[in-house]
């Protein structure tokens, strides 16, 4: 099968979220499996092309916009520890700026940039003679593919008989345009847009919605979050839309490229070990905890260590923190280390509880990759608070690491974390079901009063640590879909 990806973001190029793991681990494992594939996305001006061996080529797409034609340069690159061909697209008006959407209010001009790159990915498909079965495209920035597909291209013979499935990663951001302006954009006539049309949602033009209506296919990045979009307020008014096709909404559940993520063999960390040989793990918390600042006699107290590495936004249970670990530092129960960046109140969030226990609340604001690692290695427990996560990565990424996740019981965190039960000896982790820092709070004290209580210790972490999330899984998922989309296609 011949997959060609569209994506706003891919790993280790040019990354915001998990939709950047993503982007890149499923076409890796397709690959493993015998399948071929392509990526394109942006060349933004952020990407260090000498660091990720990204070279320039001759070839120039010519893209069709609106009743003109504007120009890429395409560049090459390929992602890590695979063959697998990622085509940067060159254009200085849409791409040489710093950042990916402009956050945090977006570029005035990202209905346009990203028009130019759904219409250029099937342009450059084309360009390289690679004739796609399969059209993927991720949330609403490439949303807009899949009408061009339908309607653009339902005369093309090179491209008339791929199949277009498209995947949402966040139900949230929906690329809300000007009506006129991104019909134009993507060279329709006026007489596609009217009220109650695919296209449309109170009076503008609705980039998720038309991915939703005009796929083949629509994924969720969950099963549980494809249940929660349909029927509770996670669906974001789009309820409807997604009732409308229900029979072709399947949720399939993200995987982990554990050739980045374990802790046998993370190049980043700074101990390896495996569930045979746990007790390194304890380098890895001595190692942070110096690396933070904090004195022998502090680094042995054995208080259990809790990380937390996040976006800083709604969506990630901020709000919980201040009051759902303020009574567990001030009695000296736990001591905690955050990663984050994001919007500046629940910078400020953080910011207040390391001012308030600087010898137990450790903090560094912004992205740092390596310090990821580190902290997902070196903690005990991990938390993800989540208001809603239509599936998260990190939990996954803790239990090869030994690290037990303490989540909300949402998404794709009820699909990856059980409840360890000491009856029985299954579980992997500790959930709470309501949004409140009360229920926050009783999470946090069921997991720590099972911290090195033996057996329990021993057989939460083994458990966590064999657990099998990977990506490889996720990607023969995402196979069968493709199947169903083609018969559905060329039947």
């Amino acid at each position: 099968m011949r997959i060609l990806t569209i994506s706003a973001e891919v790993t280790p190029f040019a990354k915001a979220g998990g939709l950047g793991d993503v982007a890149a681990s499923l076409p890796k494992a397709w690959e493993e499996l015998g399948h071929e594939s392509i990526v394109v996305i942006p060349k933004y001006g952020h990407i260090d092309c000498e660091k990720h061996s990204i070279q320039p080529t001759d070839i120039i797409v010519a893209v069709p916009i609106g009743t003109w034609t504007e120009y890429a340069r395409l560049w090459i690159g390929t992602l890590p520890d695979s063959g697998v061909k990622v085509y940067l697209l060159q254009n200085s008006d849409y791409f040489d700026r710093e950042g990916i959407y402009g956050n945090p209010d977006g570029f005035t001009d990202n209905d346009r940039r990203f028009i130019f790159l759904a219409r250029a990915a099937f342009e450059t498909a084309r360009t390289l003679g690679f004739k796609p079965d399969i059209i993927h495209a991720h949330d609403n920035h490439t949303a807009l593919a899949m009408p061009m597909l339908k309607i653009n291209y339902a005369n093309d013979s090179f491209l008339n008989e791929a199949a277009g499935v498209f995947t949402i990663h966040n139900m949230v951001y929906q690329g809300l345009y000007d009506s006129q302006k991104a019909i134009q954009f993507m060279g329709l006539h006026r007489r596609h847009f009217f009220k109650g049309s695919w296209f449309e949602q109170y009076g503008a033009l609705n980039s998720l919605k038309a991915g939703i209506m005009f796929s083949d296919k629509v994924t969720t990045v969950s099963p549980t979050y494809a249940h929660e979009v349909r029927w509770t307020k996670s669906g974001e008014n789009l309820q409807d839309s997604l009732h409308a096709r229900a029979s072709d909404l399947i949720g399939v559940l993200n995987g982990v490229d554990y050739t980045e993520w374990d802790s046998k063999t993370d190049k980043l960390i700074y101990e390896n070990y495996s569930a045979k040989t746990i007790e390194r793990k304890e380098y890895n918390k001595q190692h942070l905890l110096a690396d933070f600042g904090l004195n022998t006699r502090e680094i042995s107290d054995g208080l259990p260590l809790v990380g937390m590495v996040t976006r800083l936004t709604p969506q990630k249970g901020i709000d919980l923190l201040e009051r759902g670990l303020d009574h567990f530092l001030k009695n000296n129960l736990m001591r905690v280390v955050l990663l984050g960046s994001g919007e500046s109140r629940y910078e400020d969030v953080l910011r207040s509880l390391a001012k308030k226990y600087p010898r137990r609340a450790l903090v560094q604001i912004g992205y740092n990759n390596t310090l990821s690692h580190k902290i997902t290695a070196a903690s005990d427990f991990f938390l993800v608070p989540s208001r809603f996560e239509p599936c998260g990565l990190t939990q996954m990424y803790a239990l090869k690491y030994g690290t037990i996740p303490i989540v909300r019981s949402t998404g794709g965190l009820a699909d990856t974390v059980m409840e360890y039960d000491a009856g029985t000896g299954y579980g992997t982790g500790f959930l709470f079901q309501q949004f409140s820092a009360a229920e926050f709070r009783t999470a946090i004290g069921r997991a720590i009063s099972h911290y090195r209580i033996k057996p329990h210790w021993d057989i939460i972490r083994n458990n966590a640590m064999t657990q099998n999330f990977s990506s490889l899984i996720s990607a023969q998922n995402y196979i069968n879909v493709f199947h169903w989309a083609l018969e559905k296609v060329r039947s």
